[in-house]
C-alpha cells in the first residue's frame, strides 16, 4: 500500500508539473514570439532585470498564498512552490527561445540571460496559474483516472461517433484560430521561419504533437475528462495527430489570409505554418477544453 501511494503521489506531481508547463506556454506564447520583448531583454539594465525578478517573485508568492494549488500550504510551501515555478519558467523560456533560434551558443551571456529573464517571469506566472487553476478538482477524482465520479465521458475524437467528431473538430478549429490569430500577422513568424533550421522545425512539429497528447490524455487538464476515457495508444496517436492537423490547417489559412504566402516558395510557406502551428496546437487542445 505504501508503495502504491508513493507511486500515485509521483504520478500526480508529474501531472501537476506538466500542467504547469502547458499553462506557462498557454499564457505566455505570444510574448515568446514577440521581437520587442527579445530586444528588451537585450537592452534592459541588470538592475531593472533584478527589480523585475523580485516583483515577479512577489506576485508568485501572493498568488500561491491566496489562489494556489494547496489551500493549507505553509509559508515555506508557498516559497518552495514559487521558486519551482520560477525555475520552470526559466527552463521553458530558454528552451522555446532556443527552438525559435533567438538564443544561440555564440551569443553573449548577458544577451542570453536578459532575453531568458524577460520571458521567464511571465512564463512562471503562467506556470503557477496552470498548475492551480487548469486542472480537474482533486475532490472530484477517483484514484488516478482523473475522471469525475458523476461524469461518463466520451472518447476523444471518437471515430464511431460522427456527430461528436464533427463538433469536436469545429471547437478545436475555433481554439486554434483564437490562439494563432494573435501572432499570425506579425513579422516574427516570417523571421523565425526564415532563420530556423530544418531540424528545429521538425522538433517544433514533434513538440506540438507531444503537447497536444499530454494536454488531452495525461495531465488532467480542465475539461479533458470528457475526451480521455479511451487512453490506448491508438486513441492517443489518433487524437494528437488530428489535433495537430487542425492546428496546421488553421495556421495555414490565417497566414494565407494575411498575405504571408504571397510570392514565396512552398517550403517557406510550410516553415511559417509549422512555426505558427505550435501556438495553434495549444489552442486546438487546451483552448478548446477551456472553451467548453
Amino acid at each position: 500500500m505504501g508503495r502504491k501511494k508513493e507511486k500515485r503521489s509521483i504520478t500526480r506531481s508529474l501531472q501537476q508539473y506538466l500542467r504547469g508547463i502547458a499553462g506557462g506556454l498557454l499564457f505566455s506564447l505570444p510574448l515568446l514570439y514577440t521581437m520587442e520583448v527579445w530586444w528588451a531583454g537585450f537592452i534592459t539594465h541588470p538592475l531593472r532585470l533584478l527589480i523585475y525578478i523580485l516583483a515577479s517573485f512577489t506576485l508568485l508568492l501572493g498568488y500561491n498564498r491566496y489562489c494556489g494549488l494547496r489551500c493549507d500550504a505553509t509559508p515555506v510551501d508557498v516559497a518552495i512552490d514559487s521558486v519551482e515555478e520560477m525555475g520552470l519558467g526559466i527552463v521553458i523560456a530558454a528552451f522555446v527561445l532556443w527552438l525559435l533560434n533567438q538564443i544561440t551558443f555564440d551569443m553573449a551571456i548577458s544577451e542570453i540571460v536578459g532575453k531568458t529573464t524577460i520571458e521567464a517571469m511571465t512564463v512562471a506566472i503562467g506556470v503557477s496559474i496552470g498548475t492551480a487553476q487548469l486542472g480537474i478538482a482533486e475532490d472530484n477524482q477517483e484514484g488516478d483516472t482523473g475522471m469525475s465520479k458523476d461524469v461518463q465521458p466520451a472518447p476523444f475524437l471518437a471515430e464511431d461517433d460522427k456527430g461528436d467528431f464533427g463538433g469536436q473538430l469545429t471547437i478545436a478549429m475555433c481554439g486554434a484560430v483564437l490562439f494563432a490569430a494573435n501572432v499570425a500577422p506579425t513579422e516574427e513568424i516570417i523571421m523565425i521561419a526564415a532563420e530556423t533550421t530544418s531540424a528545429k522545425l521538425l522538433a517544433m512539429a514533434l513538440l506540438s504533437i507531444l503537447i497536444g497528447a499530454l494536454i488531452l490524455f495525461y495531465i488532467d487538464f480542465s475539461g479533458s475528462q470528457q475526451f480521455s476515457k479511451t487512453r490506448g495508444i491508438k486513441s492517443v496517436v489518433f487524437g494528437a495527430v488530428v489535433t495537430y492537423a487542425i492546428a496546421l490547417v488553421a495556421s495555414g489559412a490565417i497566414l494565407w489570409f494575411f498575405g504571408r504566402f504571397d510570392g514565396i516558395a512552398p517550403i517557406a510557406c510550410l516553415s511559417q505554418t509549422i512555426v505558427l502551428g505550435l501556438g495553434a496546437t495549444l489552442g486546438a487542445s487546451a483552448g478548446r477544453l477551456l472553451l467548453q
